[in-house]
């Protein structure tokens, strides 16, 4: 049978690659998968310019109606919004680093060289994890000796890769990454033009698209690591750098919105109209007008009327459309949050809550490791393999503060001796009781010296000092003058 959709019949056999910008199987089986969420993230504009394909036009419907309809129909922003929550529910905390040498915590505060500090940078990060279900880091740094710098490849531009089973761990030992470079074009201008970067342990080609479309080598080299510093986190793994987007379910639905809720808007922009019709004119009766300053002449059968549908079939629409909006909800939500806006038993919201914690867990501490393996290459190439320290991404998704008797029984453990300070104080900080720019470290220091910085409480020391020396030297004169006046 007939089907204008062969786009869903690929053949997902294993592909010859002879060219550096030829993709591998996987990365074949995986794209189909993307254009979607691709095309959603564009928002109305981007439906727009694929019109027949998201929003197909009907049988015996005119081109100049289908045009009309299509500019008419906007995308609700669904999965753009969920996308944007679920990444801003791991930095809705600052990413703790532990044990991080300032050298290196300094030069996070730029960490892609492109101004972005280690909280928008992994916000960033996690919304393209999220989109297509795992992303990639290479932690590079130039030839001259220059800093570190972290640069996040999607699965779109991881174009094929090579492993080995080394000491029992799968290490790559080719990846090729796909980018887009500005280069400038005559005296003014720049243009775009593609390159392959080809890695391997300790090795670097770039290959670029010359004026005739094919690739040469232009720049290549060594590293100072004896491995590819390139780091990997999944949402929803299916293989070795092979994933499926998480919310995929998500961006067909939000599709199906866009169908349901166009072919809506339609019928109540033609329908919101009322139609005044004749009855009693002859068929051949001169064309008849009607206005404010008008009158009609009827024959003695003859009527006027407006006419306006009903609006039945409406109401199935509207309800449908709603239907659409709990699904997204309870994907969204329920299975991410676990939280679900309809009534519900305790026992339920908790079983719920736990597996959508589940969820954002598995994210939360993909995104950490992520950080960490980072950590450790940057490390290695300041050549300080001890300077990395590690971090912690944020697991309090909801934002739920602490209630007065959880407060109070860590305030019991910490007086009987159970828990520490510094445990108290990470609680309490991590409960939203203390504010976001409370640091448990500086709290610590300021009261192991009882409440007083160290200046202070050197100054302190020299006042009870100088009290002290004039004490044991009074004057004699002013001890016989003290007491005279005391007789």
């Amino acid at each position: 049978m007939y089907s204008g959709y062969n786009f869903y019949d690929r053949p997902l056999a294993q592909r010859t690659v002879t060219q550096v910008t030829d993709p591998n199987t996987a990365w074949f089986a995986q794209e189909p998968h993307w254009i979607l969420i691709e095309d959603l993230l564009q928002g109305t504009y981007g439906m727009r310019k694929k019109h027949r394909r998201y929003l197909p036009q009907e049988p015996r419907e005119l081109d100049e109606s289908y045009d009309n309809r299509l500019a008419r129909s906007v995308v609700p922003p669904f999965y753009q919004r969920l996308e944007r929550m679920m990444a801003g529910m791991l930095t809705r905390k600052p990413v703790r680093l532990d044990d991080t040498a300032d050298i290196i915590r300094e030069q996070l505060f730029d960490v892609d060289l492109q101004g972005n500090d280690l909280n928008v940078w992994t916000y960033e990060t996690t919304r393209k994890m999220v989109r297509y279900g795992h992303v990639g880091v290479l932690v590079d740094a130039p030839s001259d000796g220059g800093r570190p710098y972290y640069v996040t490849y999607t699965p779109r531009q991881i174009l094929g890769w090579r492993t080995e089973q080394q000491e029992g761990k799968q290490v790559l030992t080719q990846l090729r990454l796909s980018e887009i470079v500005t280069i400038p074009d005559g005296i003014y201008g720049e243009k775009e033009v593609q390159q392959v970067r080809v890695l391997t342990p300790g090795e670097y080609q770039l290959h670029r698209q010359n004026a005739t479309g094919d690739f040469s080598v232009v720049d290549e080299g060594r590293t100072s690591l004896s491995e590819i510093p390139f780091s990997v986190a999944y949402a929803q793994r299916h293989g070795f750098l092979e994933s499926r987007p998480p919310l995929e379910d998500i961006a067909e639905l939000n599709l199906k919105t866009y169908q349901i809720q166009s072919d809506l808007d339609n019928q109540l922009h033609i329908s919101a109209v009322p139609m005044l019709a004749f009855y009693g004119f002859p068929s051949a009766a001169e064309e008849v007008s009607a206005g404010p300053g008008e009158a009609i002449a009827f024959p003695a059968d003859g009527r006027a009327e407006y006419i306006e549908p009903q609006g039945k079939s409406f109401e199935a629409q509207f309800r449908r459309l709603e239907q659409l909006a709990g699904q997204i909800n309870e994907l969204g939500l329920s299975a991410v949050l676990g939280q679900k806006l309809s009534a519900e038993t305790a026992e339920a919201k908790r079983l719920d809550r736990s597996q959508g914690d589940s969820t954002m867990m598995v994210i939360a501490q993909n995104v950490q490791d992520l950080i960490d393996n980072c950590l450790q290459f940057h490390a290695q190439f300041i050549g300080n393999a001890t300077a990395a320290g590690s971090s912690y991404v944020n697991r309090d998704f909801l934002g739920a503060r602490l209630e007065p008797q959880d407060i109070q029984a860590l305030l019991s453990l910490y007086t009987a001796g159970t828990i520490s300070q510094e445990t108290l104080l990470r609680e309490l900080a991590e409960g939203d009781v203390l504010g976001d720019n409370f640091d448990v470290d500086e709290e610590l220091e300021a009261t192991s010296n009882g409440g007083l910085d160290l200046q202070s409480a050197e100054q302190a020391d020299r006042l009870v000092g100088g009290l002290g020396d004039n004490a044991g030297s009074e004057d004699p004169e002013d001890a016989d003058t003290a007491e005279e006046a005391g007789a």
